[in-house]
């Protein structure tokens, strides 16, 4: 998540690469979350210094996993979170090509992804998404310390998403200080959401304004399959700003913890800023400790064998279905 410094100019053309130096954090702090080798097979003998050429081996090393983390979002049927596979999940919810698909409905689908991706480097990644705006800190830490599909014991990353509603028919702008706290934290990934009829994702803030990025622009295809294949389309060539006032109330916020412990540190973060931002008795969502079948709710099995959504999950799913945001 960024926050823009209110001298920046949004639209100028220092803005053009304002992704890039996230991409490079993610890839470090992504690469200790995957279980395959770390170093790429072949590598040219560097030249220079020492210090020279830890910096060769560090840029190429991050190259290639920043080319491995855009393959699995390819416009192709193998990739794992490639609309393909996407649409796949969604029918299983009753959803189609076309249909709108609410930031609720993408989270668990998101999730299911994950879950299915056989990819040996996304076995040290999971997802959860919090139920009825609650986060189950047990339920969470069980899902980091679940065994890999090889059968070997480790702690996995953890995504958390966590689907709110910032108001009734419009957002209540009593929850933009909130909004812009939760994007500050470190532990954010940003937040699934848009304005009605129209998805964003949203990395940041400038004012009263929130940093978004617009998936609905049509490029050329890439085939991801090629070696070298061009990064430019993949990444946004510059920022976009909407006022907070135009936000639908319905969006899904995200977080990123790649240990147990980041995850302890960020609950207790965010748990803080819920209980300073929140006028009412009752903050957005809320951290628990326990699992969610401690407080009598169904709980959801880590893999169902014969059906892609449980019961729940899919009475869940429909009703989020009328919330007004397009995935395609």
């Amino acid at each position: 998540a960024w926050v823009w410094p209110e001298a920046l100019d949004m639209d100028s053309s220092d803005s053009e690469s304002w992704t890039s130096s996230t991409v490079r954090k993610l890839t470090a702090s992504f690469e200790a979350s995957l279980t395959a080798e770390r170093d790429p097979k072949i590598l040219p003998r560097p030249q220079g210094s020492p210090a020279r050429r830890d910096w060769d081996v560090t840029e190429m090393r991050n190259e290639v996993y920043h080319r491995k983390i855009i393959s699995w979002f390819g416009d192709s049927p193998p990739a794992a979170f490639g609309l393909h596979q996407l649409i796949e999940y969604g029918k299983k919810s009753g959803k189609m090509a076309g249909d709108w698909y609410g930031p609720a409905v993408v989270a668990h689908i998101l999730r299911k992804a994950v879950e299915e991706a056989r990819d040996p480097e996304l076995q040290g990644v999971t997802v959860y998404v919090a139920q009825d705006c609650t986060v189950y800190s047990s339920d969470v830490i069980d899902r980091q310390c679940s065994f890999m599909d090889s059968g070997k014991a480790g702690t996995k990353a953890v995504i958390i998403l966590v689907p709110v509603r910032l108001g009734g028919e419009r957002t209540n702008t009593d929850y933009l200080e909130f909004v812009k706290g939760i994007l500050s934290l470190e532990y954010c990934v940003g937040i699934i959401g848009g304005k009605p009829r129209q998805s964003y994702y949203f990395a940041g803030f400038q004012d009263d304004s929130l940093i978004y990025m617009d998936p609905h622009y049509c490029q050329s295809f890439v085939d991801v399959s090629i070696k070298d294949f061009p990064l430019e389309s993949f990444h946004c060539p510059s920022p976009k700003k909407m006022s907070f006032k135009k936000m639908d109330p319905s969006c899904t916020i995200g977080f990123y913890c790649r240990t147990v412990q980041d995850f302890e540190k960020a609950s207790e973060e965010i748990t803080k800023m819920l209980k300073s931002s929140s006028k009412e008795k009752y903050p957005l969502f809320t951290f628990v400790k326990g699992h969610s079948r401690d407080y009598d709710f169904a709980s959801s099995p880590l893999h169902e064998e014969n059906d892609l959504f449980s019961e729940d999950e899919k009475k869940r799913l429909k009703r989020f279905s009328a919330e007004e945001f397009v995935l395609l």
